[in-house]
C-alpha cells in the first residue's frame, strides 16, 4: 500500500514536478498552469470549484479531434498560483483574458463548468468579440442557496479540521454525494487524479476562501445581459445535480431566451464524467455550428 500523503501539506514546486500534466505561463505574477492538445478552432475549458482541469479529464481528447483545445487550472486551484487572492468573478474573468492575450488567442468557444460556466457568463457579457459560443455545464449563477453541506463548510474551524483528517474518506463522500452520479465510475485512480491537486500547500485556505466570498449564484444581472447578446449557448445539465439542481437550470434556460438545454439521465453535477460519451457527441455537434 502507497504512503498516504496529508492534505494541504506538499510544496507546489515539488508537487508540480512530479505530477503536473500541461505547462506553465505568467500572467502578471500569477502562475497559470493549462494543458493544450489538438488543432483547429480554439475552445477554453474552465472548471468548476474545488476541481481543476482534470475535471475535462474524458472530454479533451475527444474535443481535441477537432479543435486545439486549452484547459487551465484557476487560481487558487489545480497547479495555479495558490497566494491569498481577492477570488471571485472579476479575478477568475481577468484571469481567463489574461491567458487569452498571452497565448494569442483572439476568439474562442468557452466551456465552463458549475462555477466555472459563472465565469463563463460573466467573460461573455464583458468580452462578447472574444466568445464564438458557449457551453455551460451544470453552471452557478441563478440567485439560490447553497446546499446544507456547502453552508456547513462556510463555518468557522469545522471545515478546517475535516479536511485535515488522515482519511480520503471527505473528499470521495463529497465527491459521490454532489458531484458524481455513478459511483462505479470514481474509480482509486480517477479519485486520486480529481483530488492530486488538494494535496499542495494553501491548498484548504483557498478553497475555503473561495467558498466562504458566497458569490457563486449571484449572477442574475449578467445572466439577463447575456440574454442580449448573440451568444450560441449550450446549456448541459444533469439530472440527478444535488449542488446545482435541474431546476436551476430551467430557471437559465427561459432567462436566456435562445439557449439549447440539454439534461442527462443518470448524471450529476459532472454530466461531462458521467455521460462522457453523450456529452462530447453533443459538444462537437453544438461547437460545430450544427447545434
Amino acid at each position: 500500500m502507497s504512503r498516504f500523503v496529508p492534505w494541504d501539506s506538499q510544496p507546489i514546486e515539488a508537487w508540480a514536478a512530479l505530477h503536473a500534466p500541461g505547462q506553465f505561463v505568467d500572467l502578471g505574477g500569477r502562475r497559470t498552469h493549462y494543458v493544450v492538445k489538438g488543432e483547429g478552432p480554439p475552445v477554453v475549458l474552465v472548471h468548476g470549484f474545488n476541481l481543476d482541469l482534470n475535471t475535462w479529464l474524458t472530454n479533451i481528447d475527444a474535443l481535441a479531434g477537432r479543435f486545439t483545445v486549452y484547459a487551465l487550472d484557476l487560481w487558487g486551484s489545480g497547479f495555479s498560483t495558490r497566494q491569498p487572492l481577492d477570488y471571485g468573478y472579476a479575478l477568475f474573468v481577468e484571469q481567463v483574458r489574461a491567458f487569452m492575450d498571452h497565448l494569442e488567442i483572439a476568439h474562442a468557444h468557452l466551456v465552463g463548468h458549475s462555477m466555472g460556466g459563472g465565469t463563463a457568463v460573466v467573460f461573455g457579457v464583458h468580452h462578447r468579440p472574444r466568445v464564438d459560443r458557449l457551453v455551460l455545464v451544470d453552471p452557478v449563477g441563478v440567485p439560490r442557496r447553497l446546499p446544507l453541506r456547502g453552508r456547513l463548510f462556510m463555518l468557522p474551524l469545522i471545515p478546517e479540521f475535516l479536511m485535515g483528517l488522515k482519511t480520503d474518506l471527505v473528499r470521495r463522500k463529497n465527491l459521490l454525494d454532489y458531484w458524481i452520479h455513478n459511483a462505479e465510475l470514481l474509480t482509486d485512480e480517477h479519485f486520486e487524479i480529481l483530488s492530486r491537486h488538494q494535496k499542495i500547500e494553501g491548498s484548504t485556505r483557498a478553497t475555503l476562501d473561495i467558498l466562504r466570498r458566497d458569490f457563486f449564484n449571484t449572477l442574475d444581472r449578467e445572466i439577463c445581459a447575456l440574454a442580449e447578446l448573440d451568444i450560441p449557448t449550450l446549456l448541459v445539465w444533469g439530472r440527478h445535480d444535488r449542488s446545482v439542481p435541474p431546476e436551476s437550470g430551467m430557471t437559465m434556460h427561459r432567462m436566456l431566451g435562445g439557449s439549447r438545454l440539454e439534461v442527462f439521465d443518470e448524471s450529476g453535477h459532472l454530466p461531462n464524467f458521467d455521460q462522457a460519451e453523450q456529452f462530447n457527441e453533443i459538444v462537437l455537434d453544438f461547437l460545430g455550428g450544427q447545434g
